[in-house]
């Protein structure tokens, strides 16, 4: 039977550590390993990531197009058409609609006018389009937008 005390490792799986520079019987002495010269035969040396060895790095190589805006704010976007599943009279926050499946959890939420509805909603978002609002009101419902 096996138990903790005589619990071992199948034989050959663990393997000892490769003792470097510890004189020529180990086949591992005088250089250890490193070879002659050179930098990575110092101490210290160290190649920094994306360096080909004096070739020019694929990253300066490949052309650069376009613009990256670091202010660019992302909406999850919902429909109209999607708020019809919610029961007449309901409230609906965005962690309702992160728990639905209908927008990732850490964006903000915009409210388009894709399709109509047909029930009185109480809905709150950060954002909301004019046409979304104003079928949200006429169906009788209200809408909270949320400033941040």
């Amino acid at each position: 039977m096996i138990t903790l005390a005589n619990l071992s490792p199948n034989p050959g799986s663990n393997r000892e550590r490769k003792r470097v520079g510890r004189g020529p019987g180990s086949g591992n002495g005088k250089t250890a390993g490193r070879g002659h010269k050179g930098a990575n035969s110092r101490s210290g040396a160290r190649i920094r990531p994306g360096f080909e060895g004096g070739q020019m790095p694929l990253a300066r190589r490949l052309p650069k197009r376009g613009f990256h805006n670091k202010f660019k704010v992302e909406y999850g976007i919902v429909s109209l058409a999607q708020l019809n599943q919610f029961d007449t009279g309901s409230e609906i926050t965005v962690d309702m609609l992160v728990r639905e499946g209908m927008v990732k959890k850490d964006l903000l939420v915009k409210v388009l006018a894709n399709g109509d509805i047909a029930k009185a909603i109480t809905i709150t978002v950060d954002k909301i389009s004019t046409g979304a609002k104003e079928k949200i009101e006429a169906a009788g419902g209200k809408v909270i937008v949320l400033t941040s």
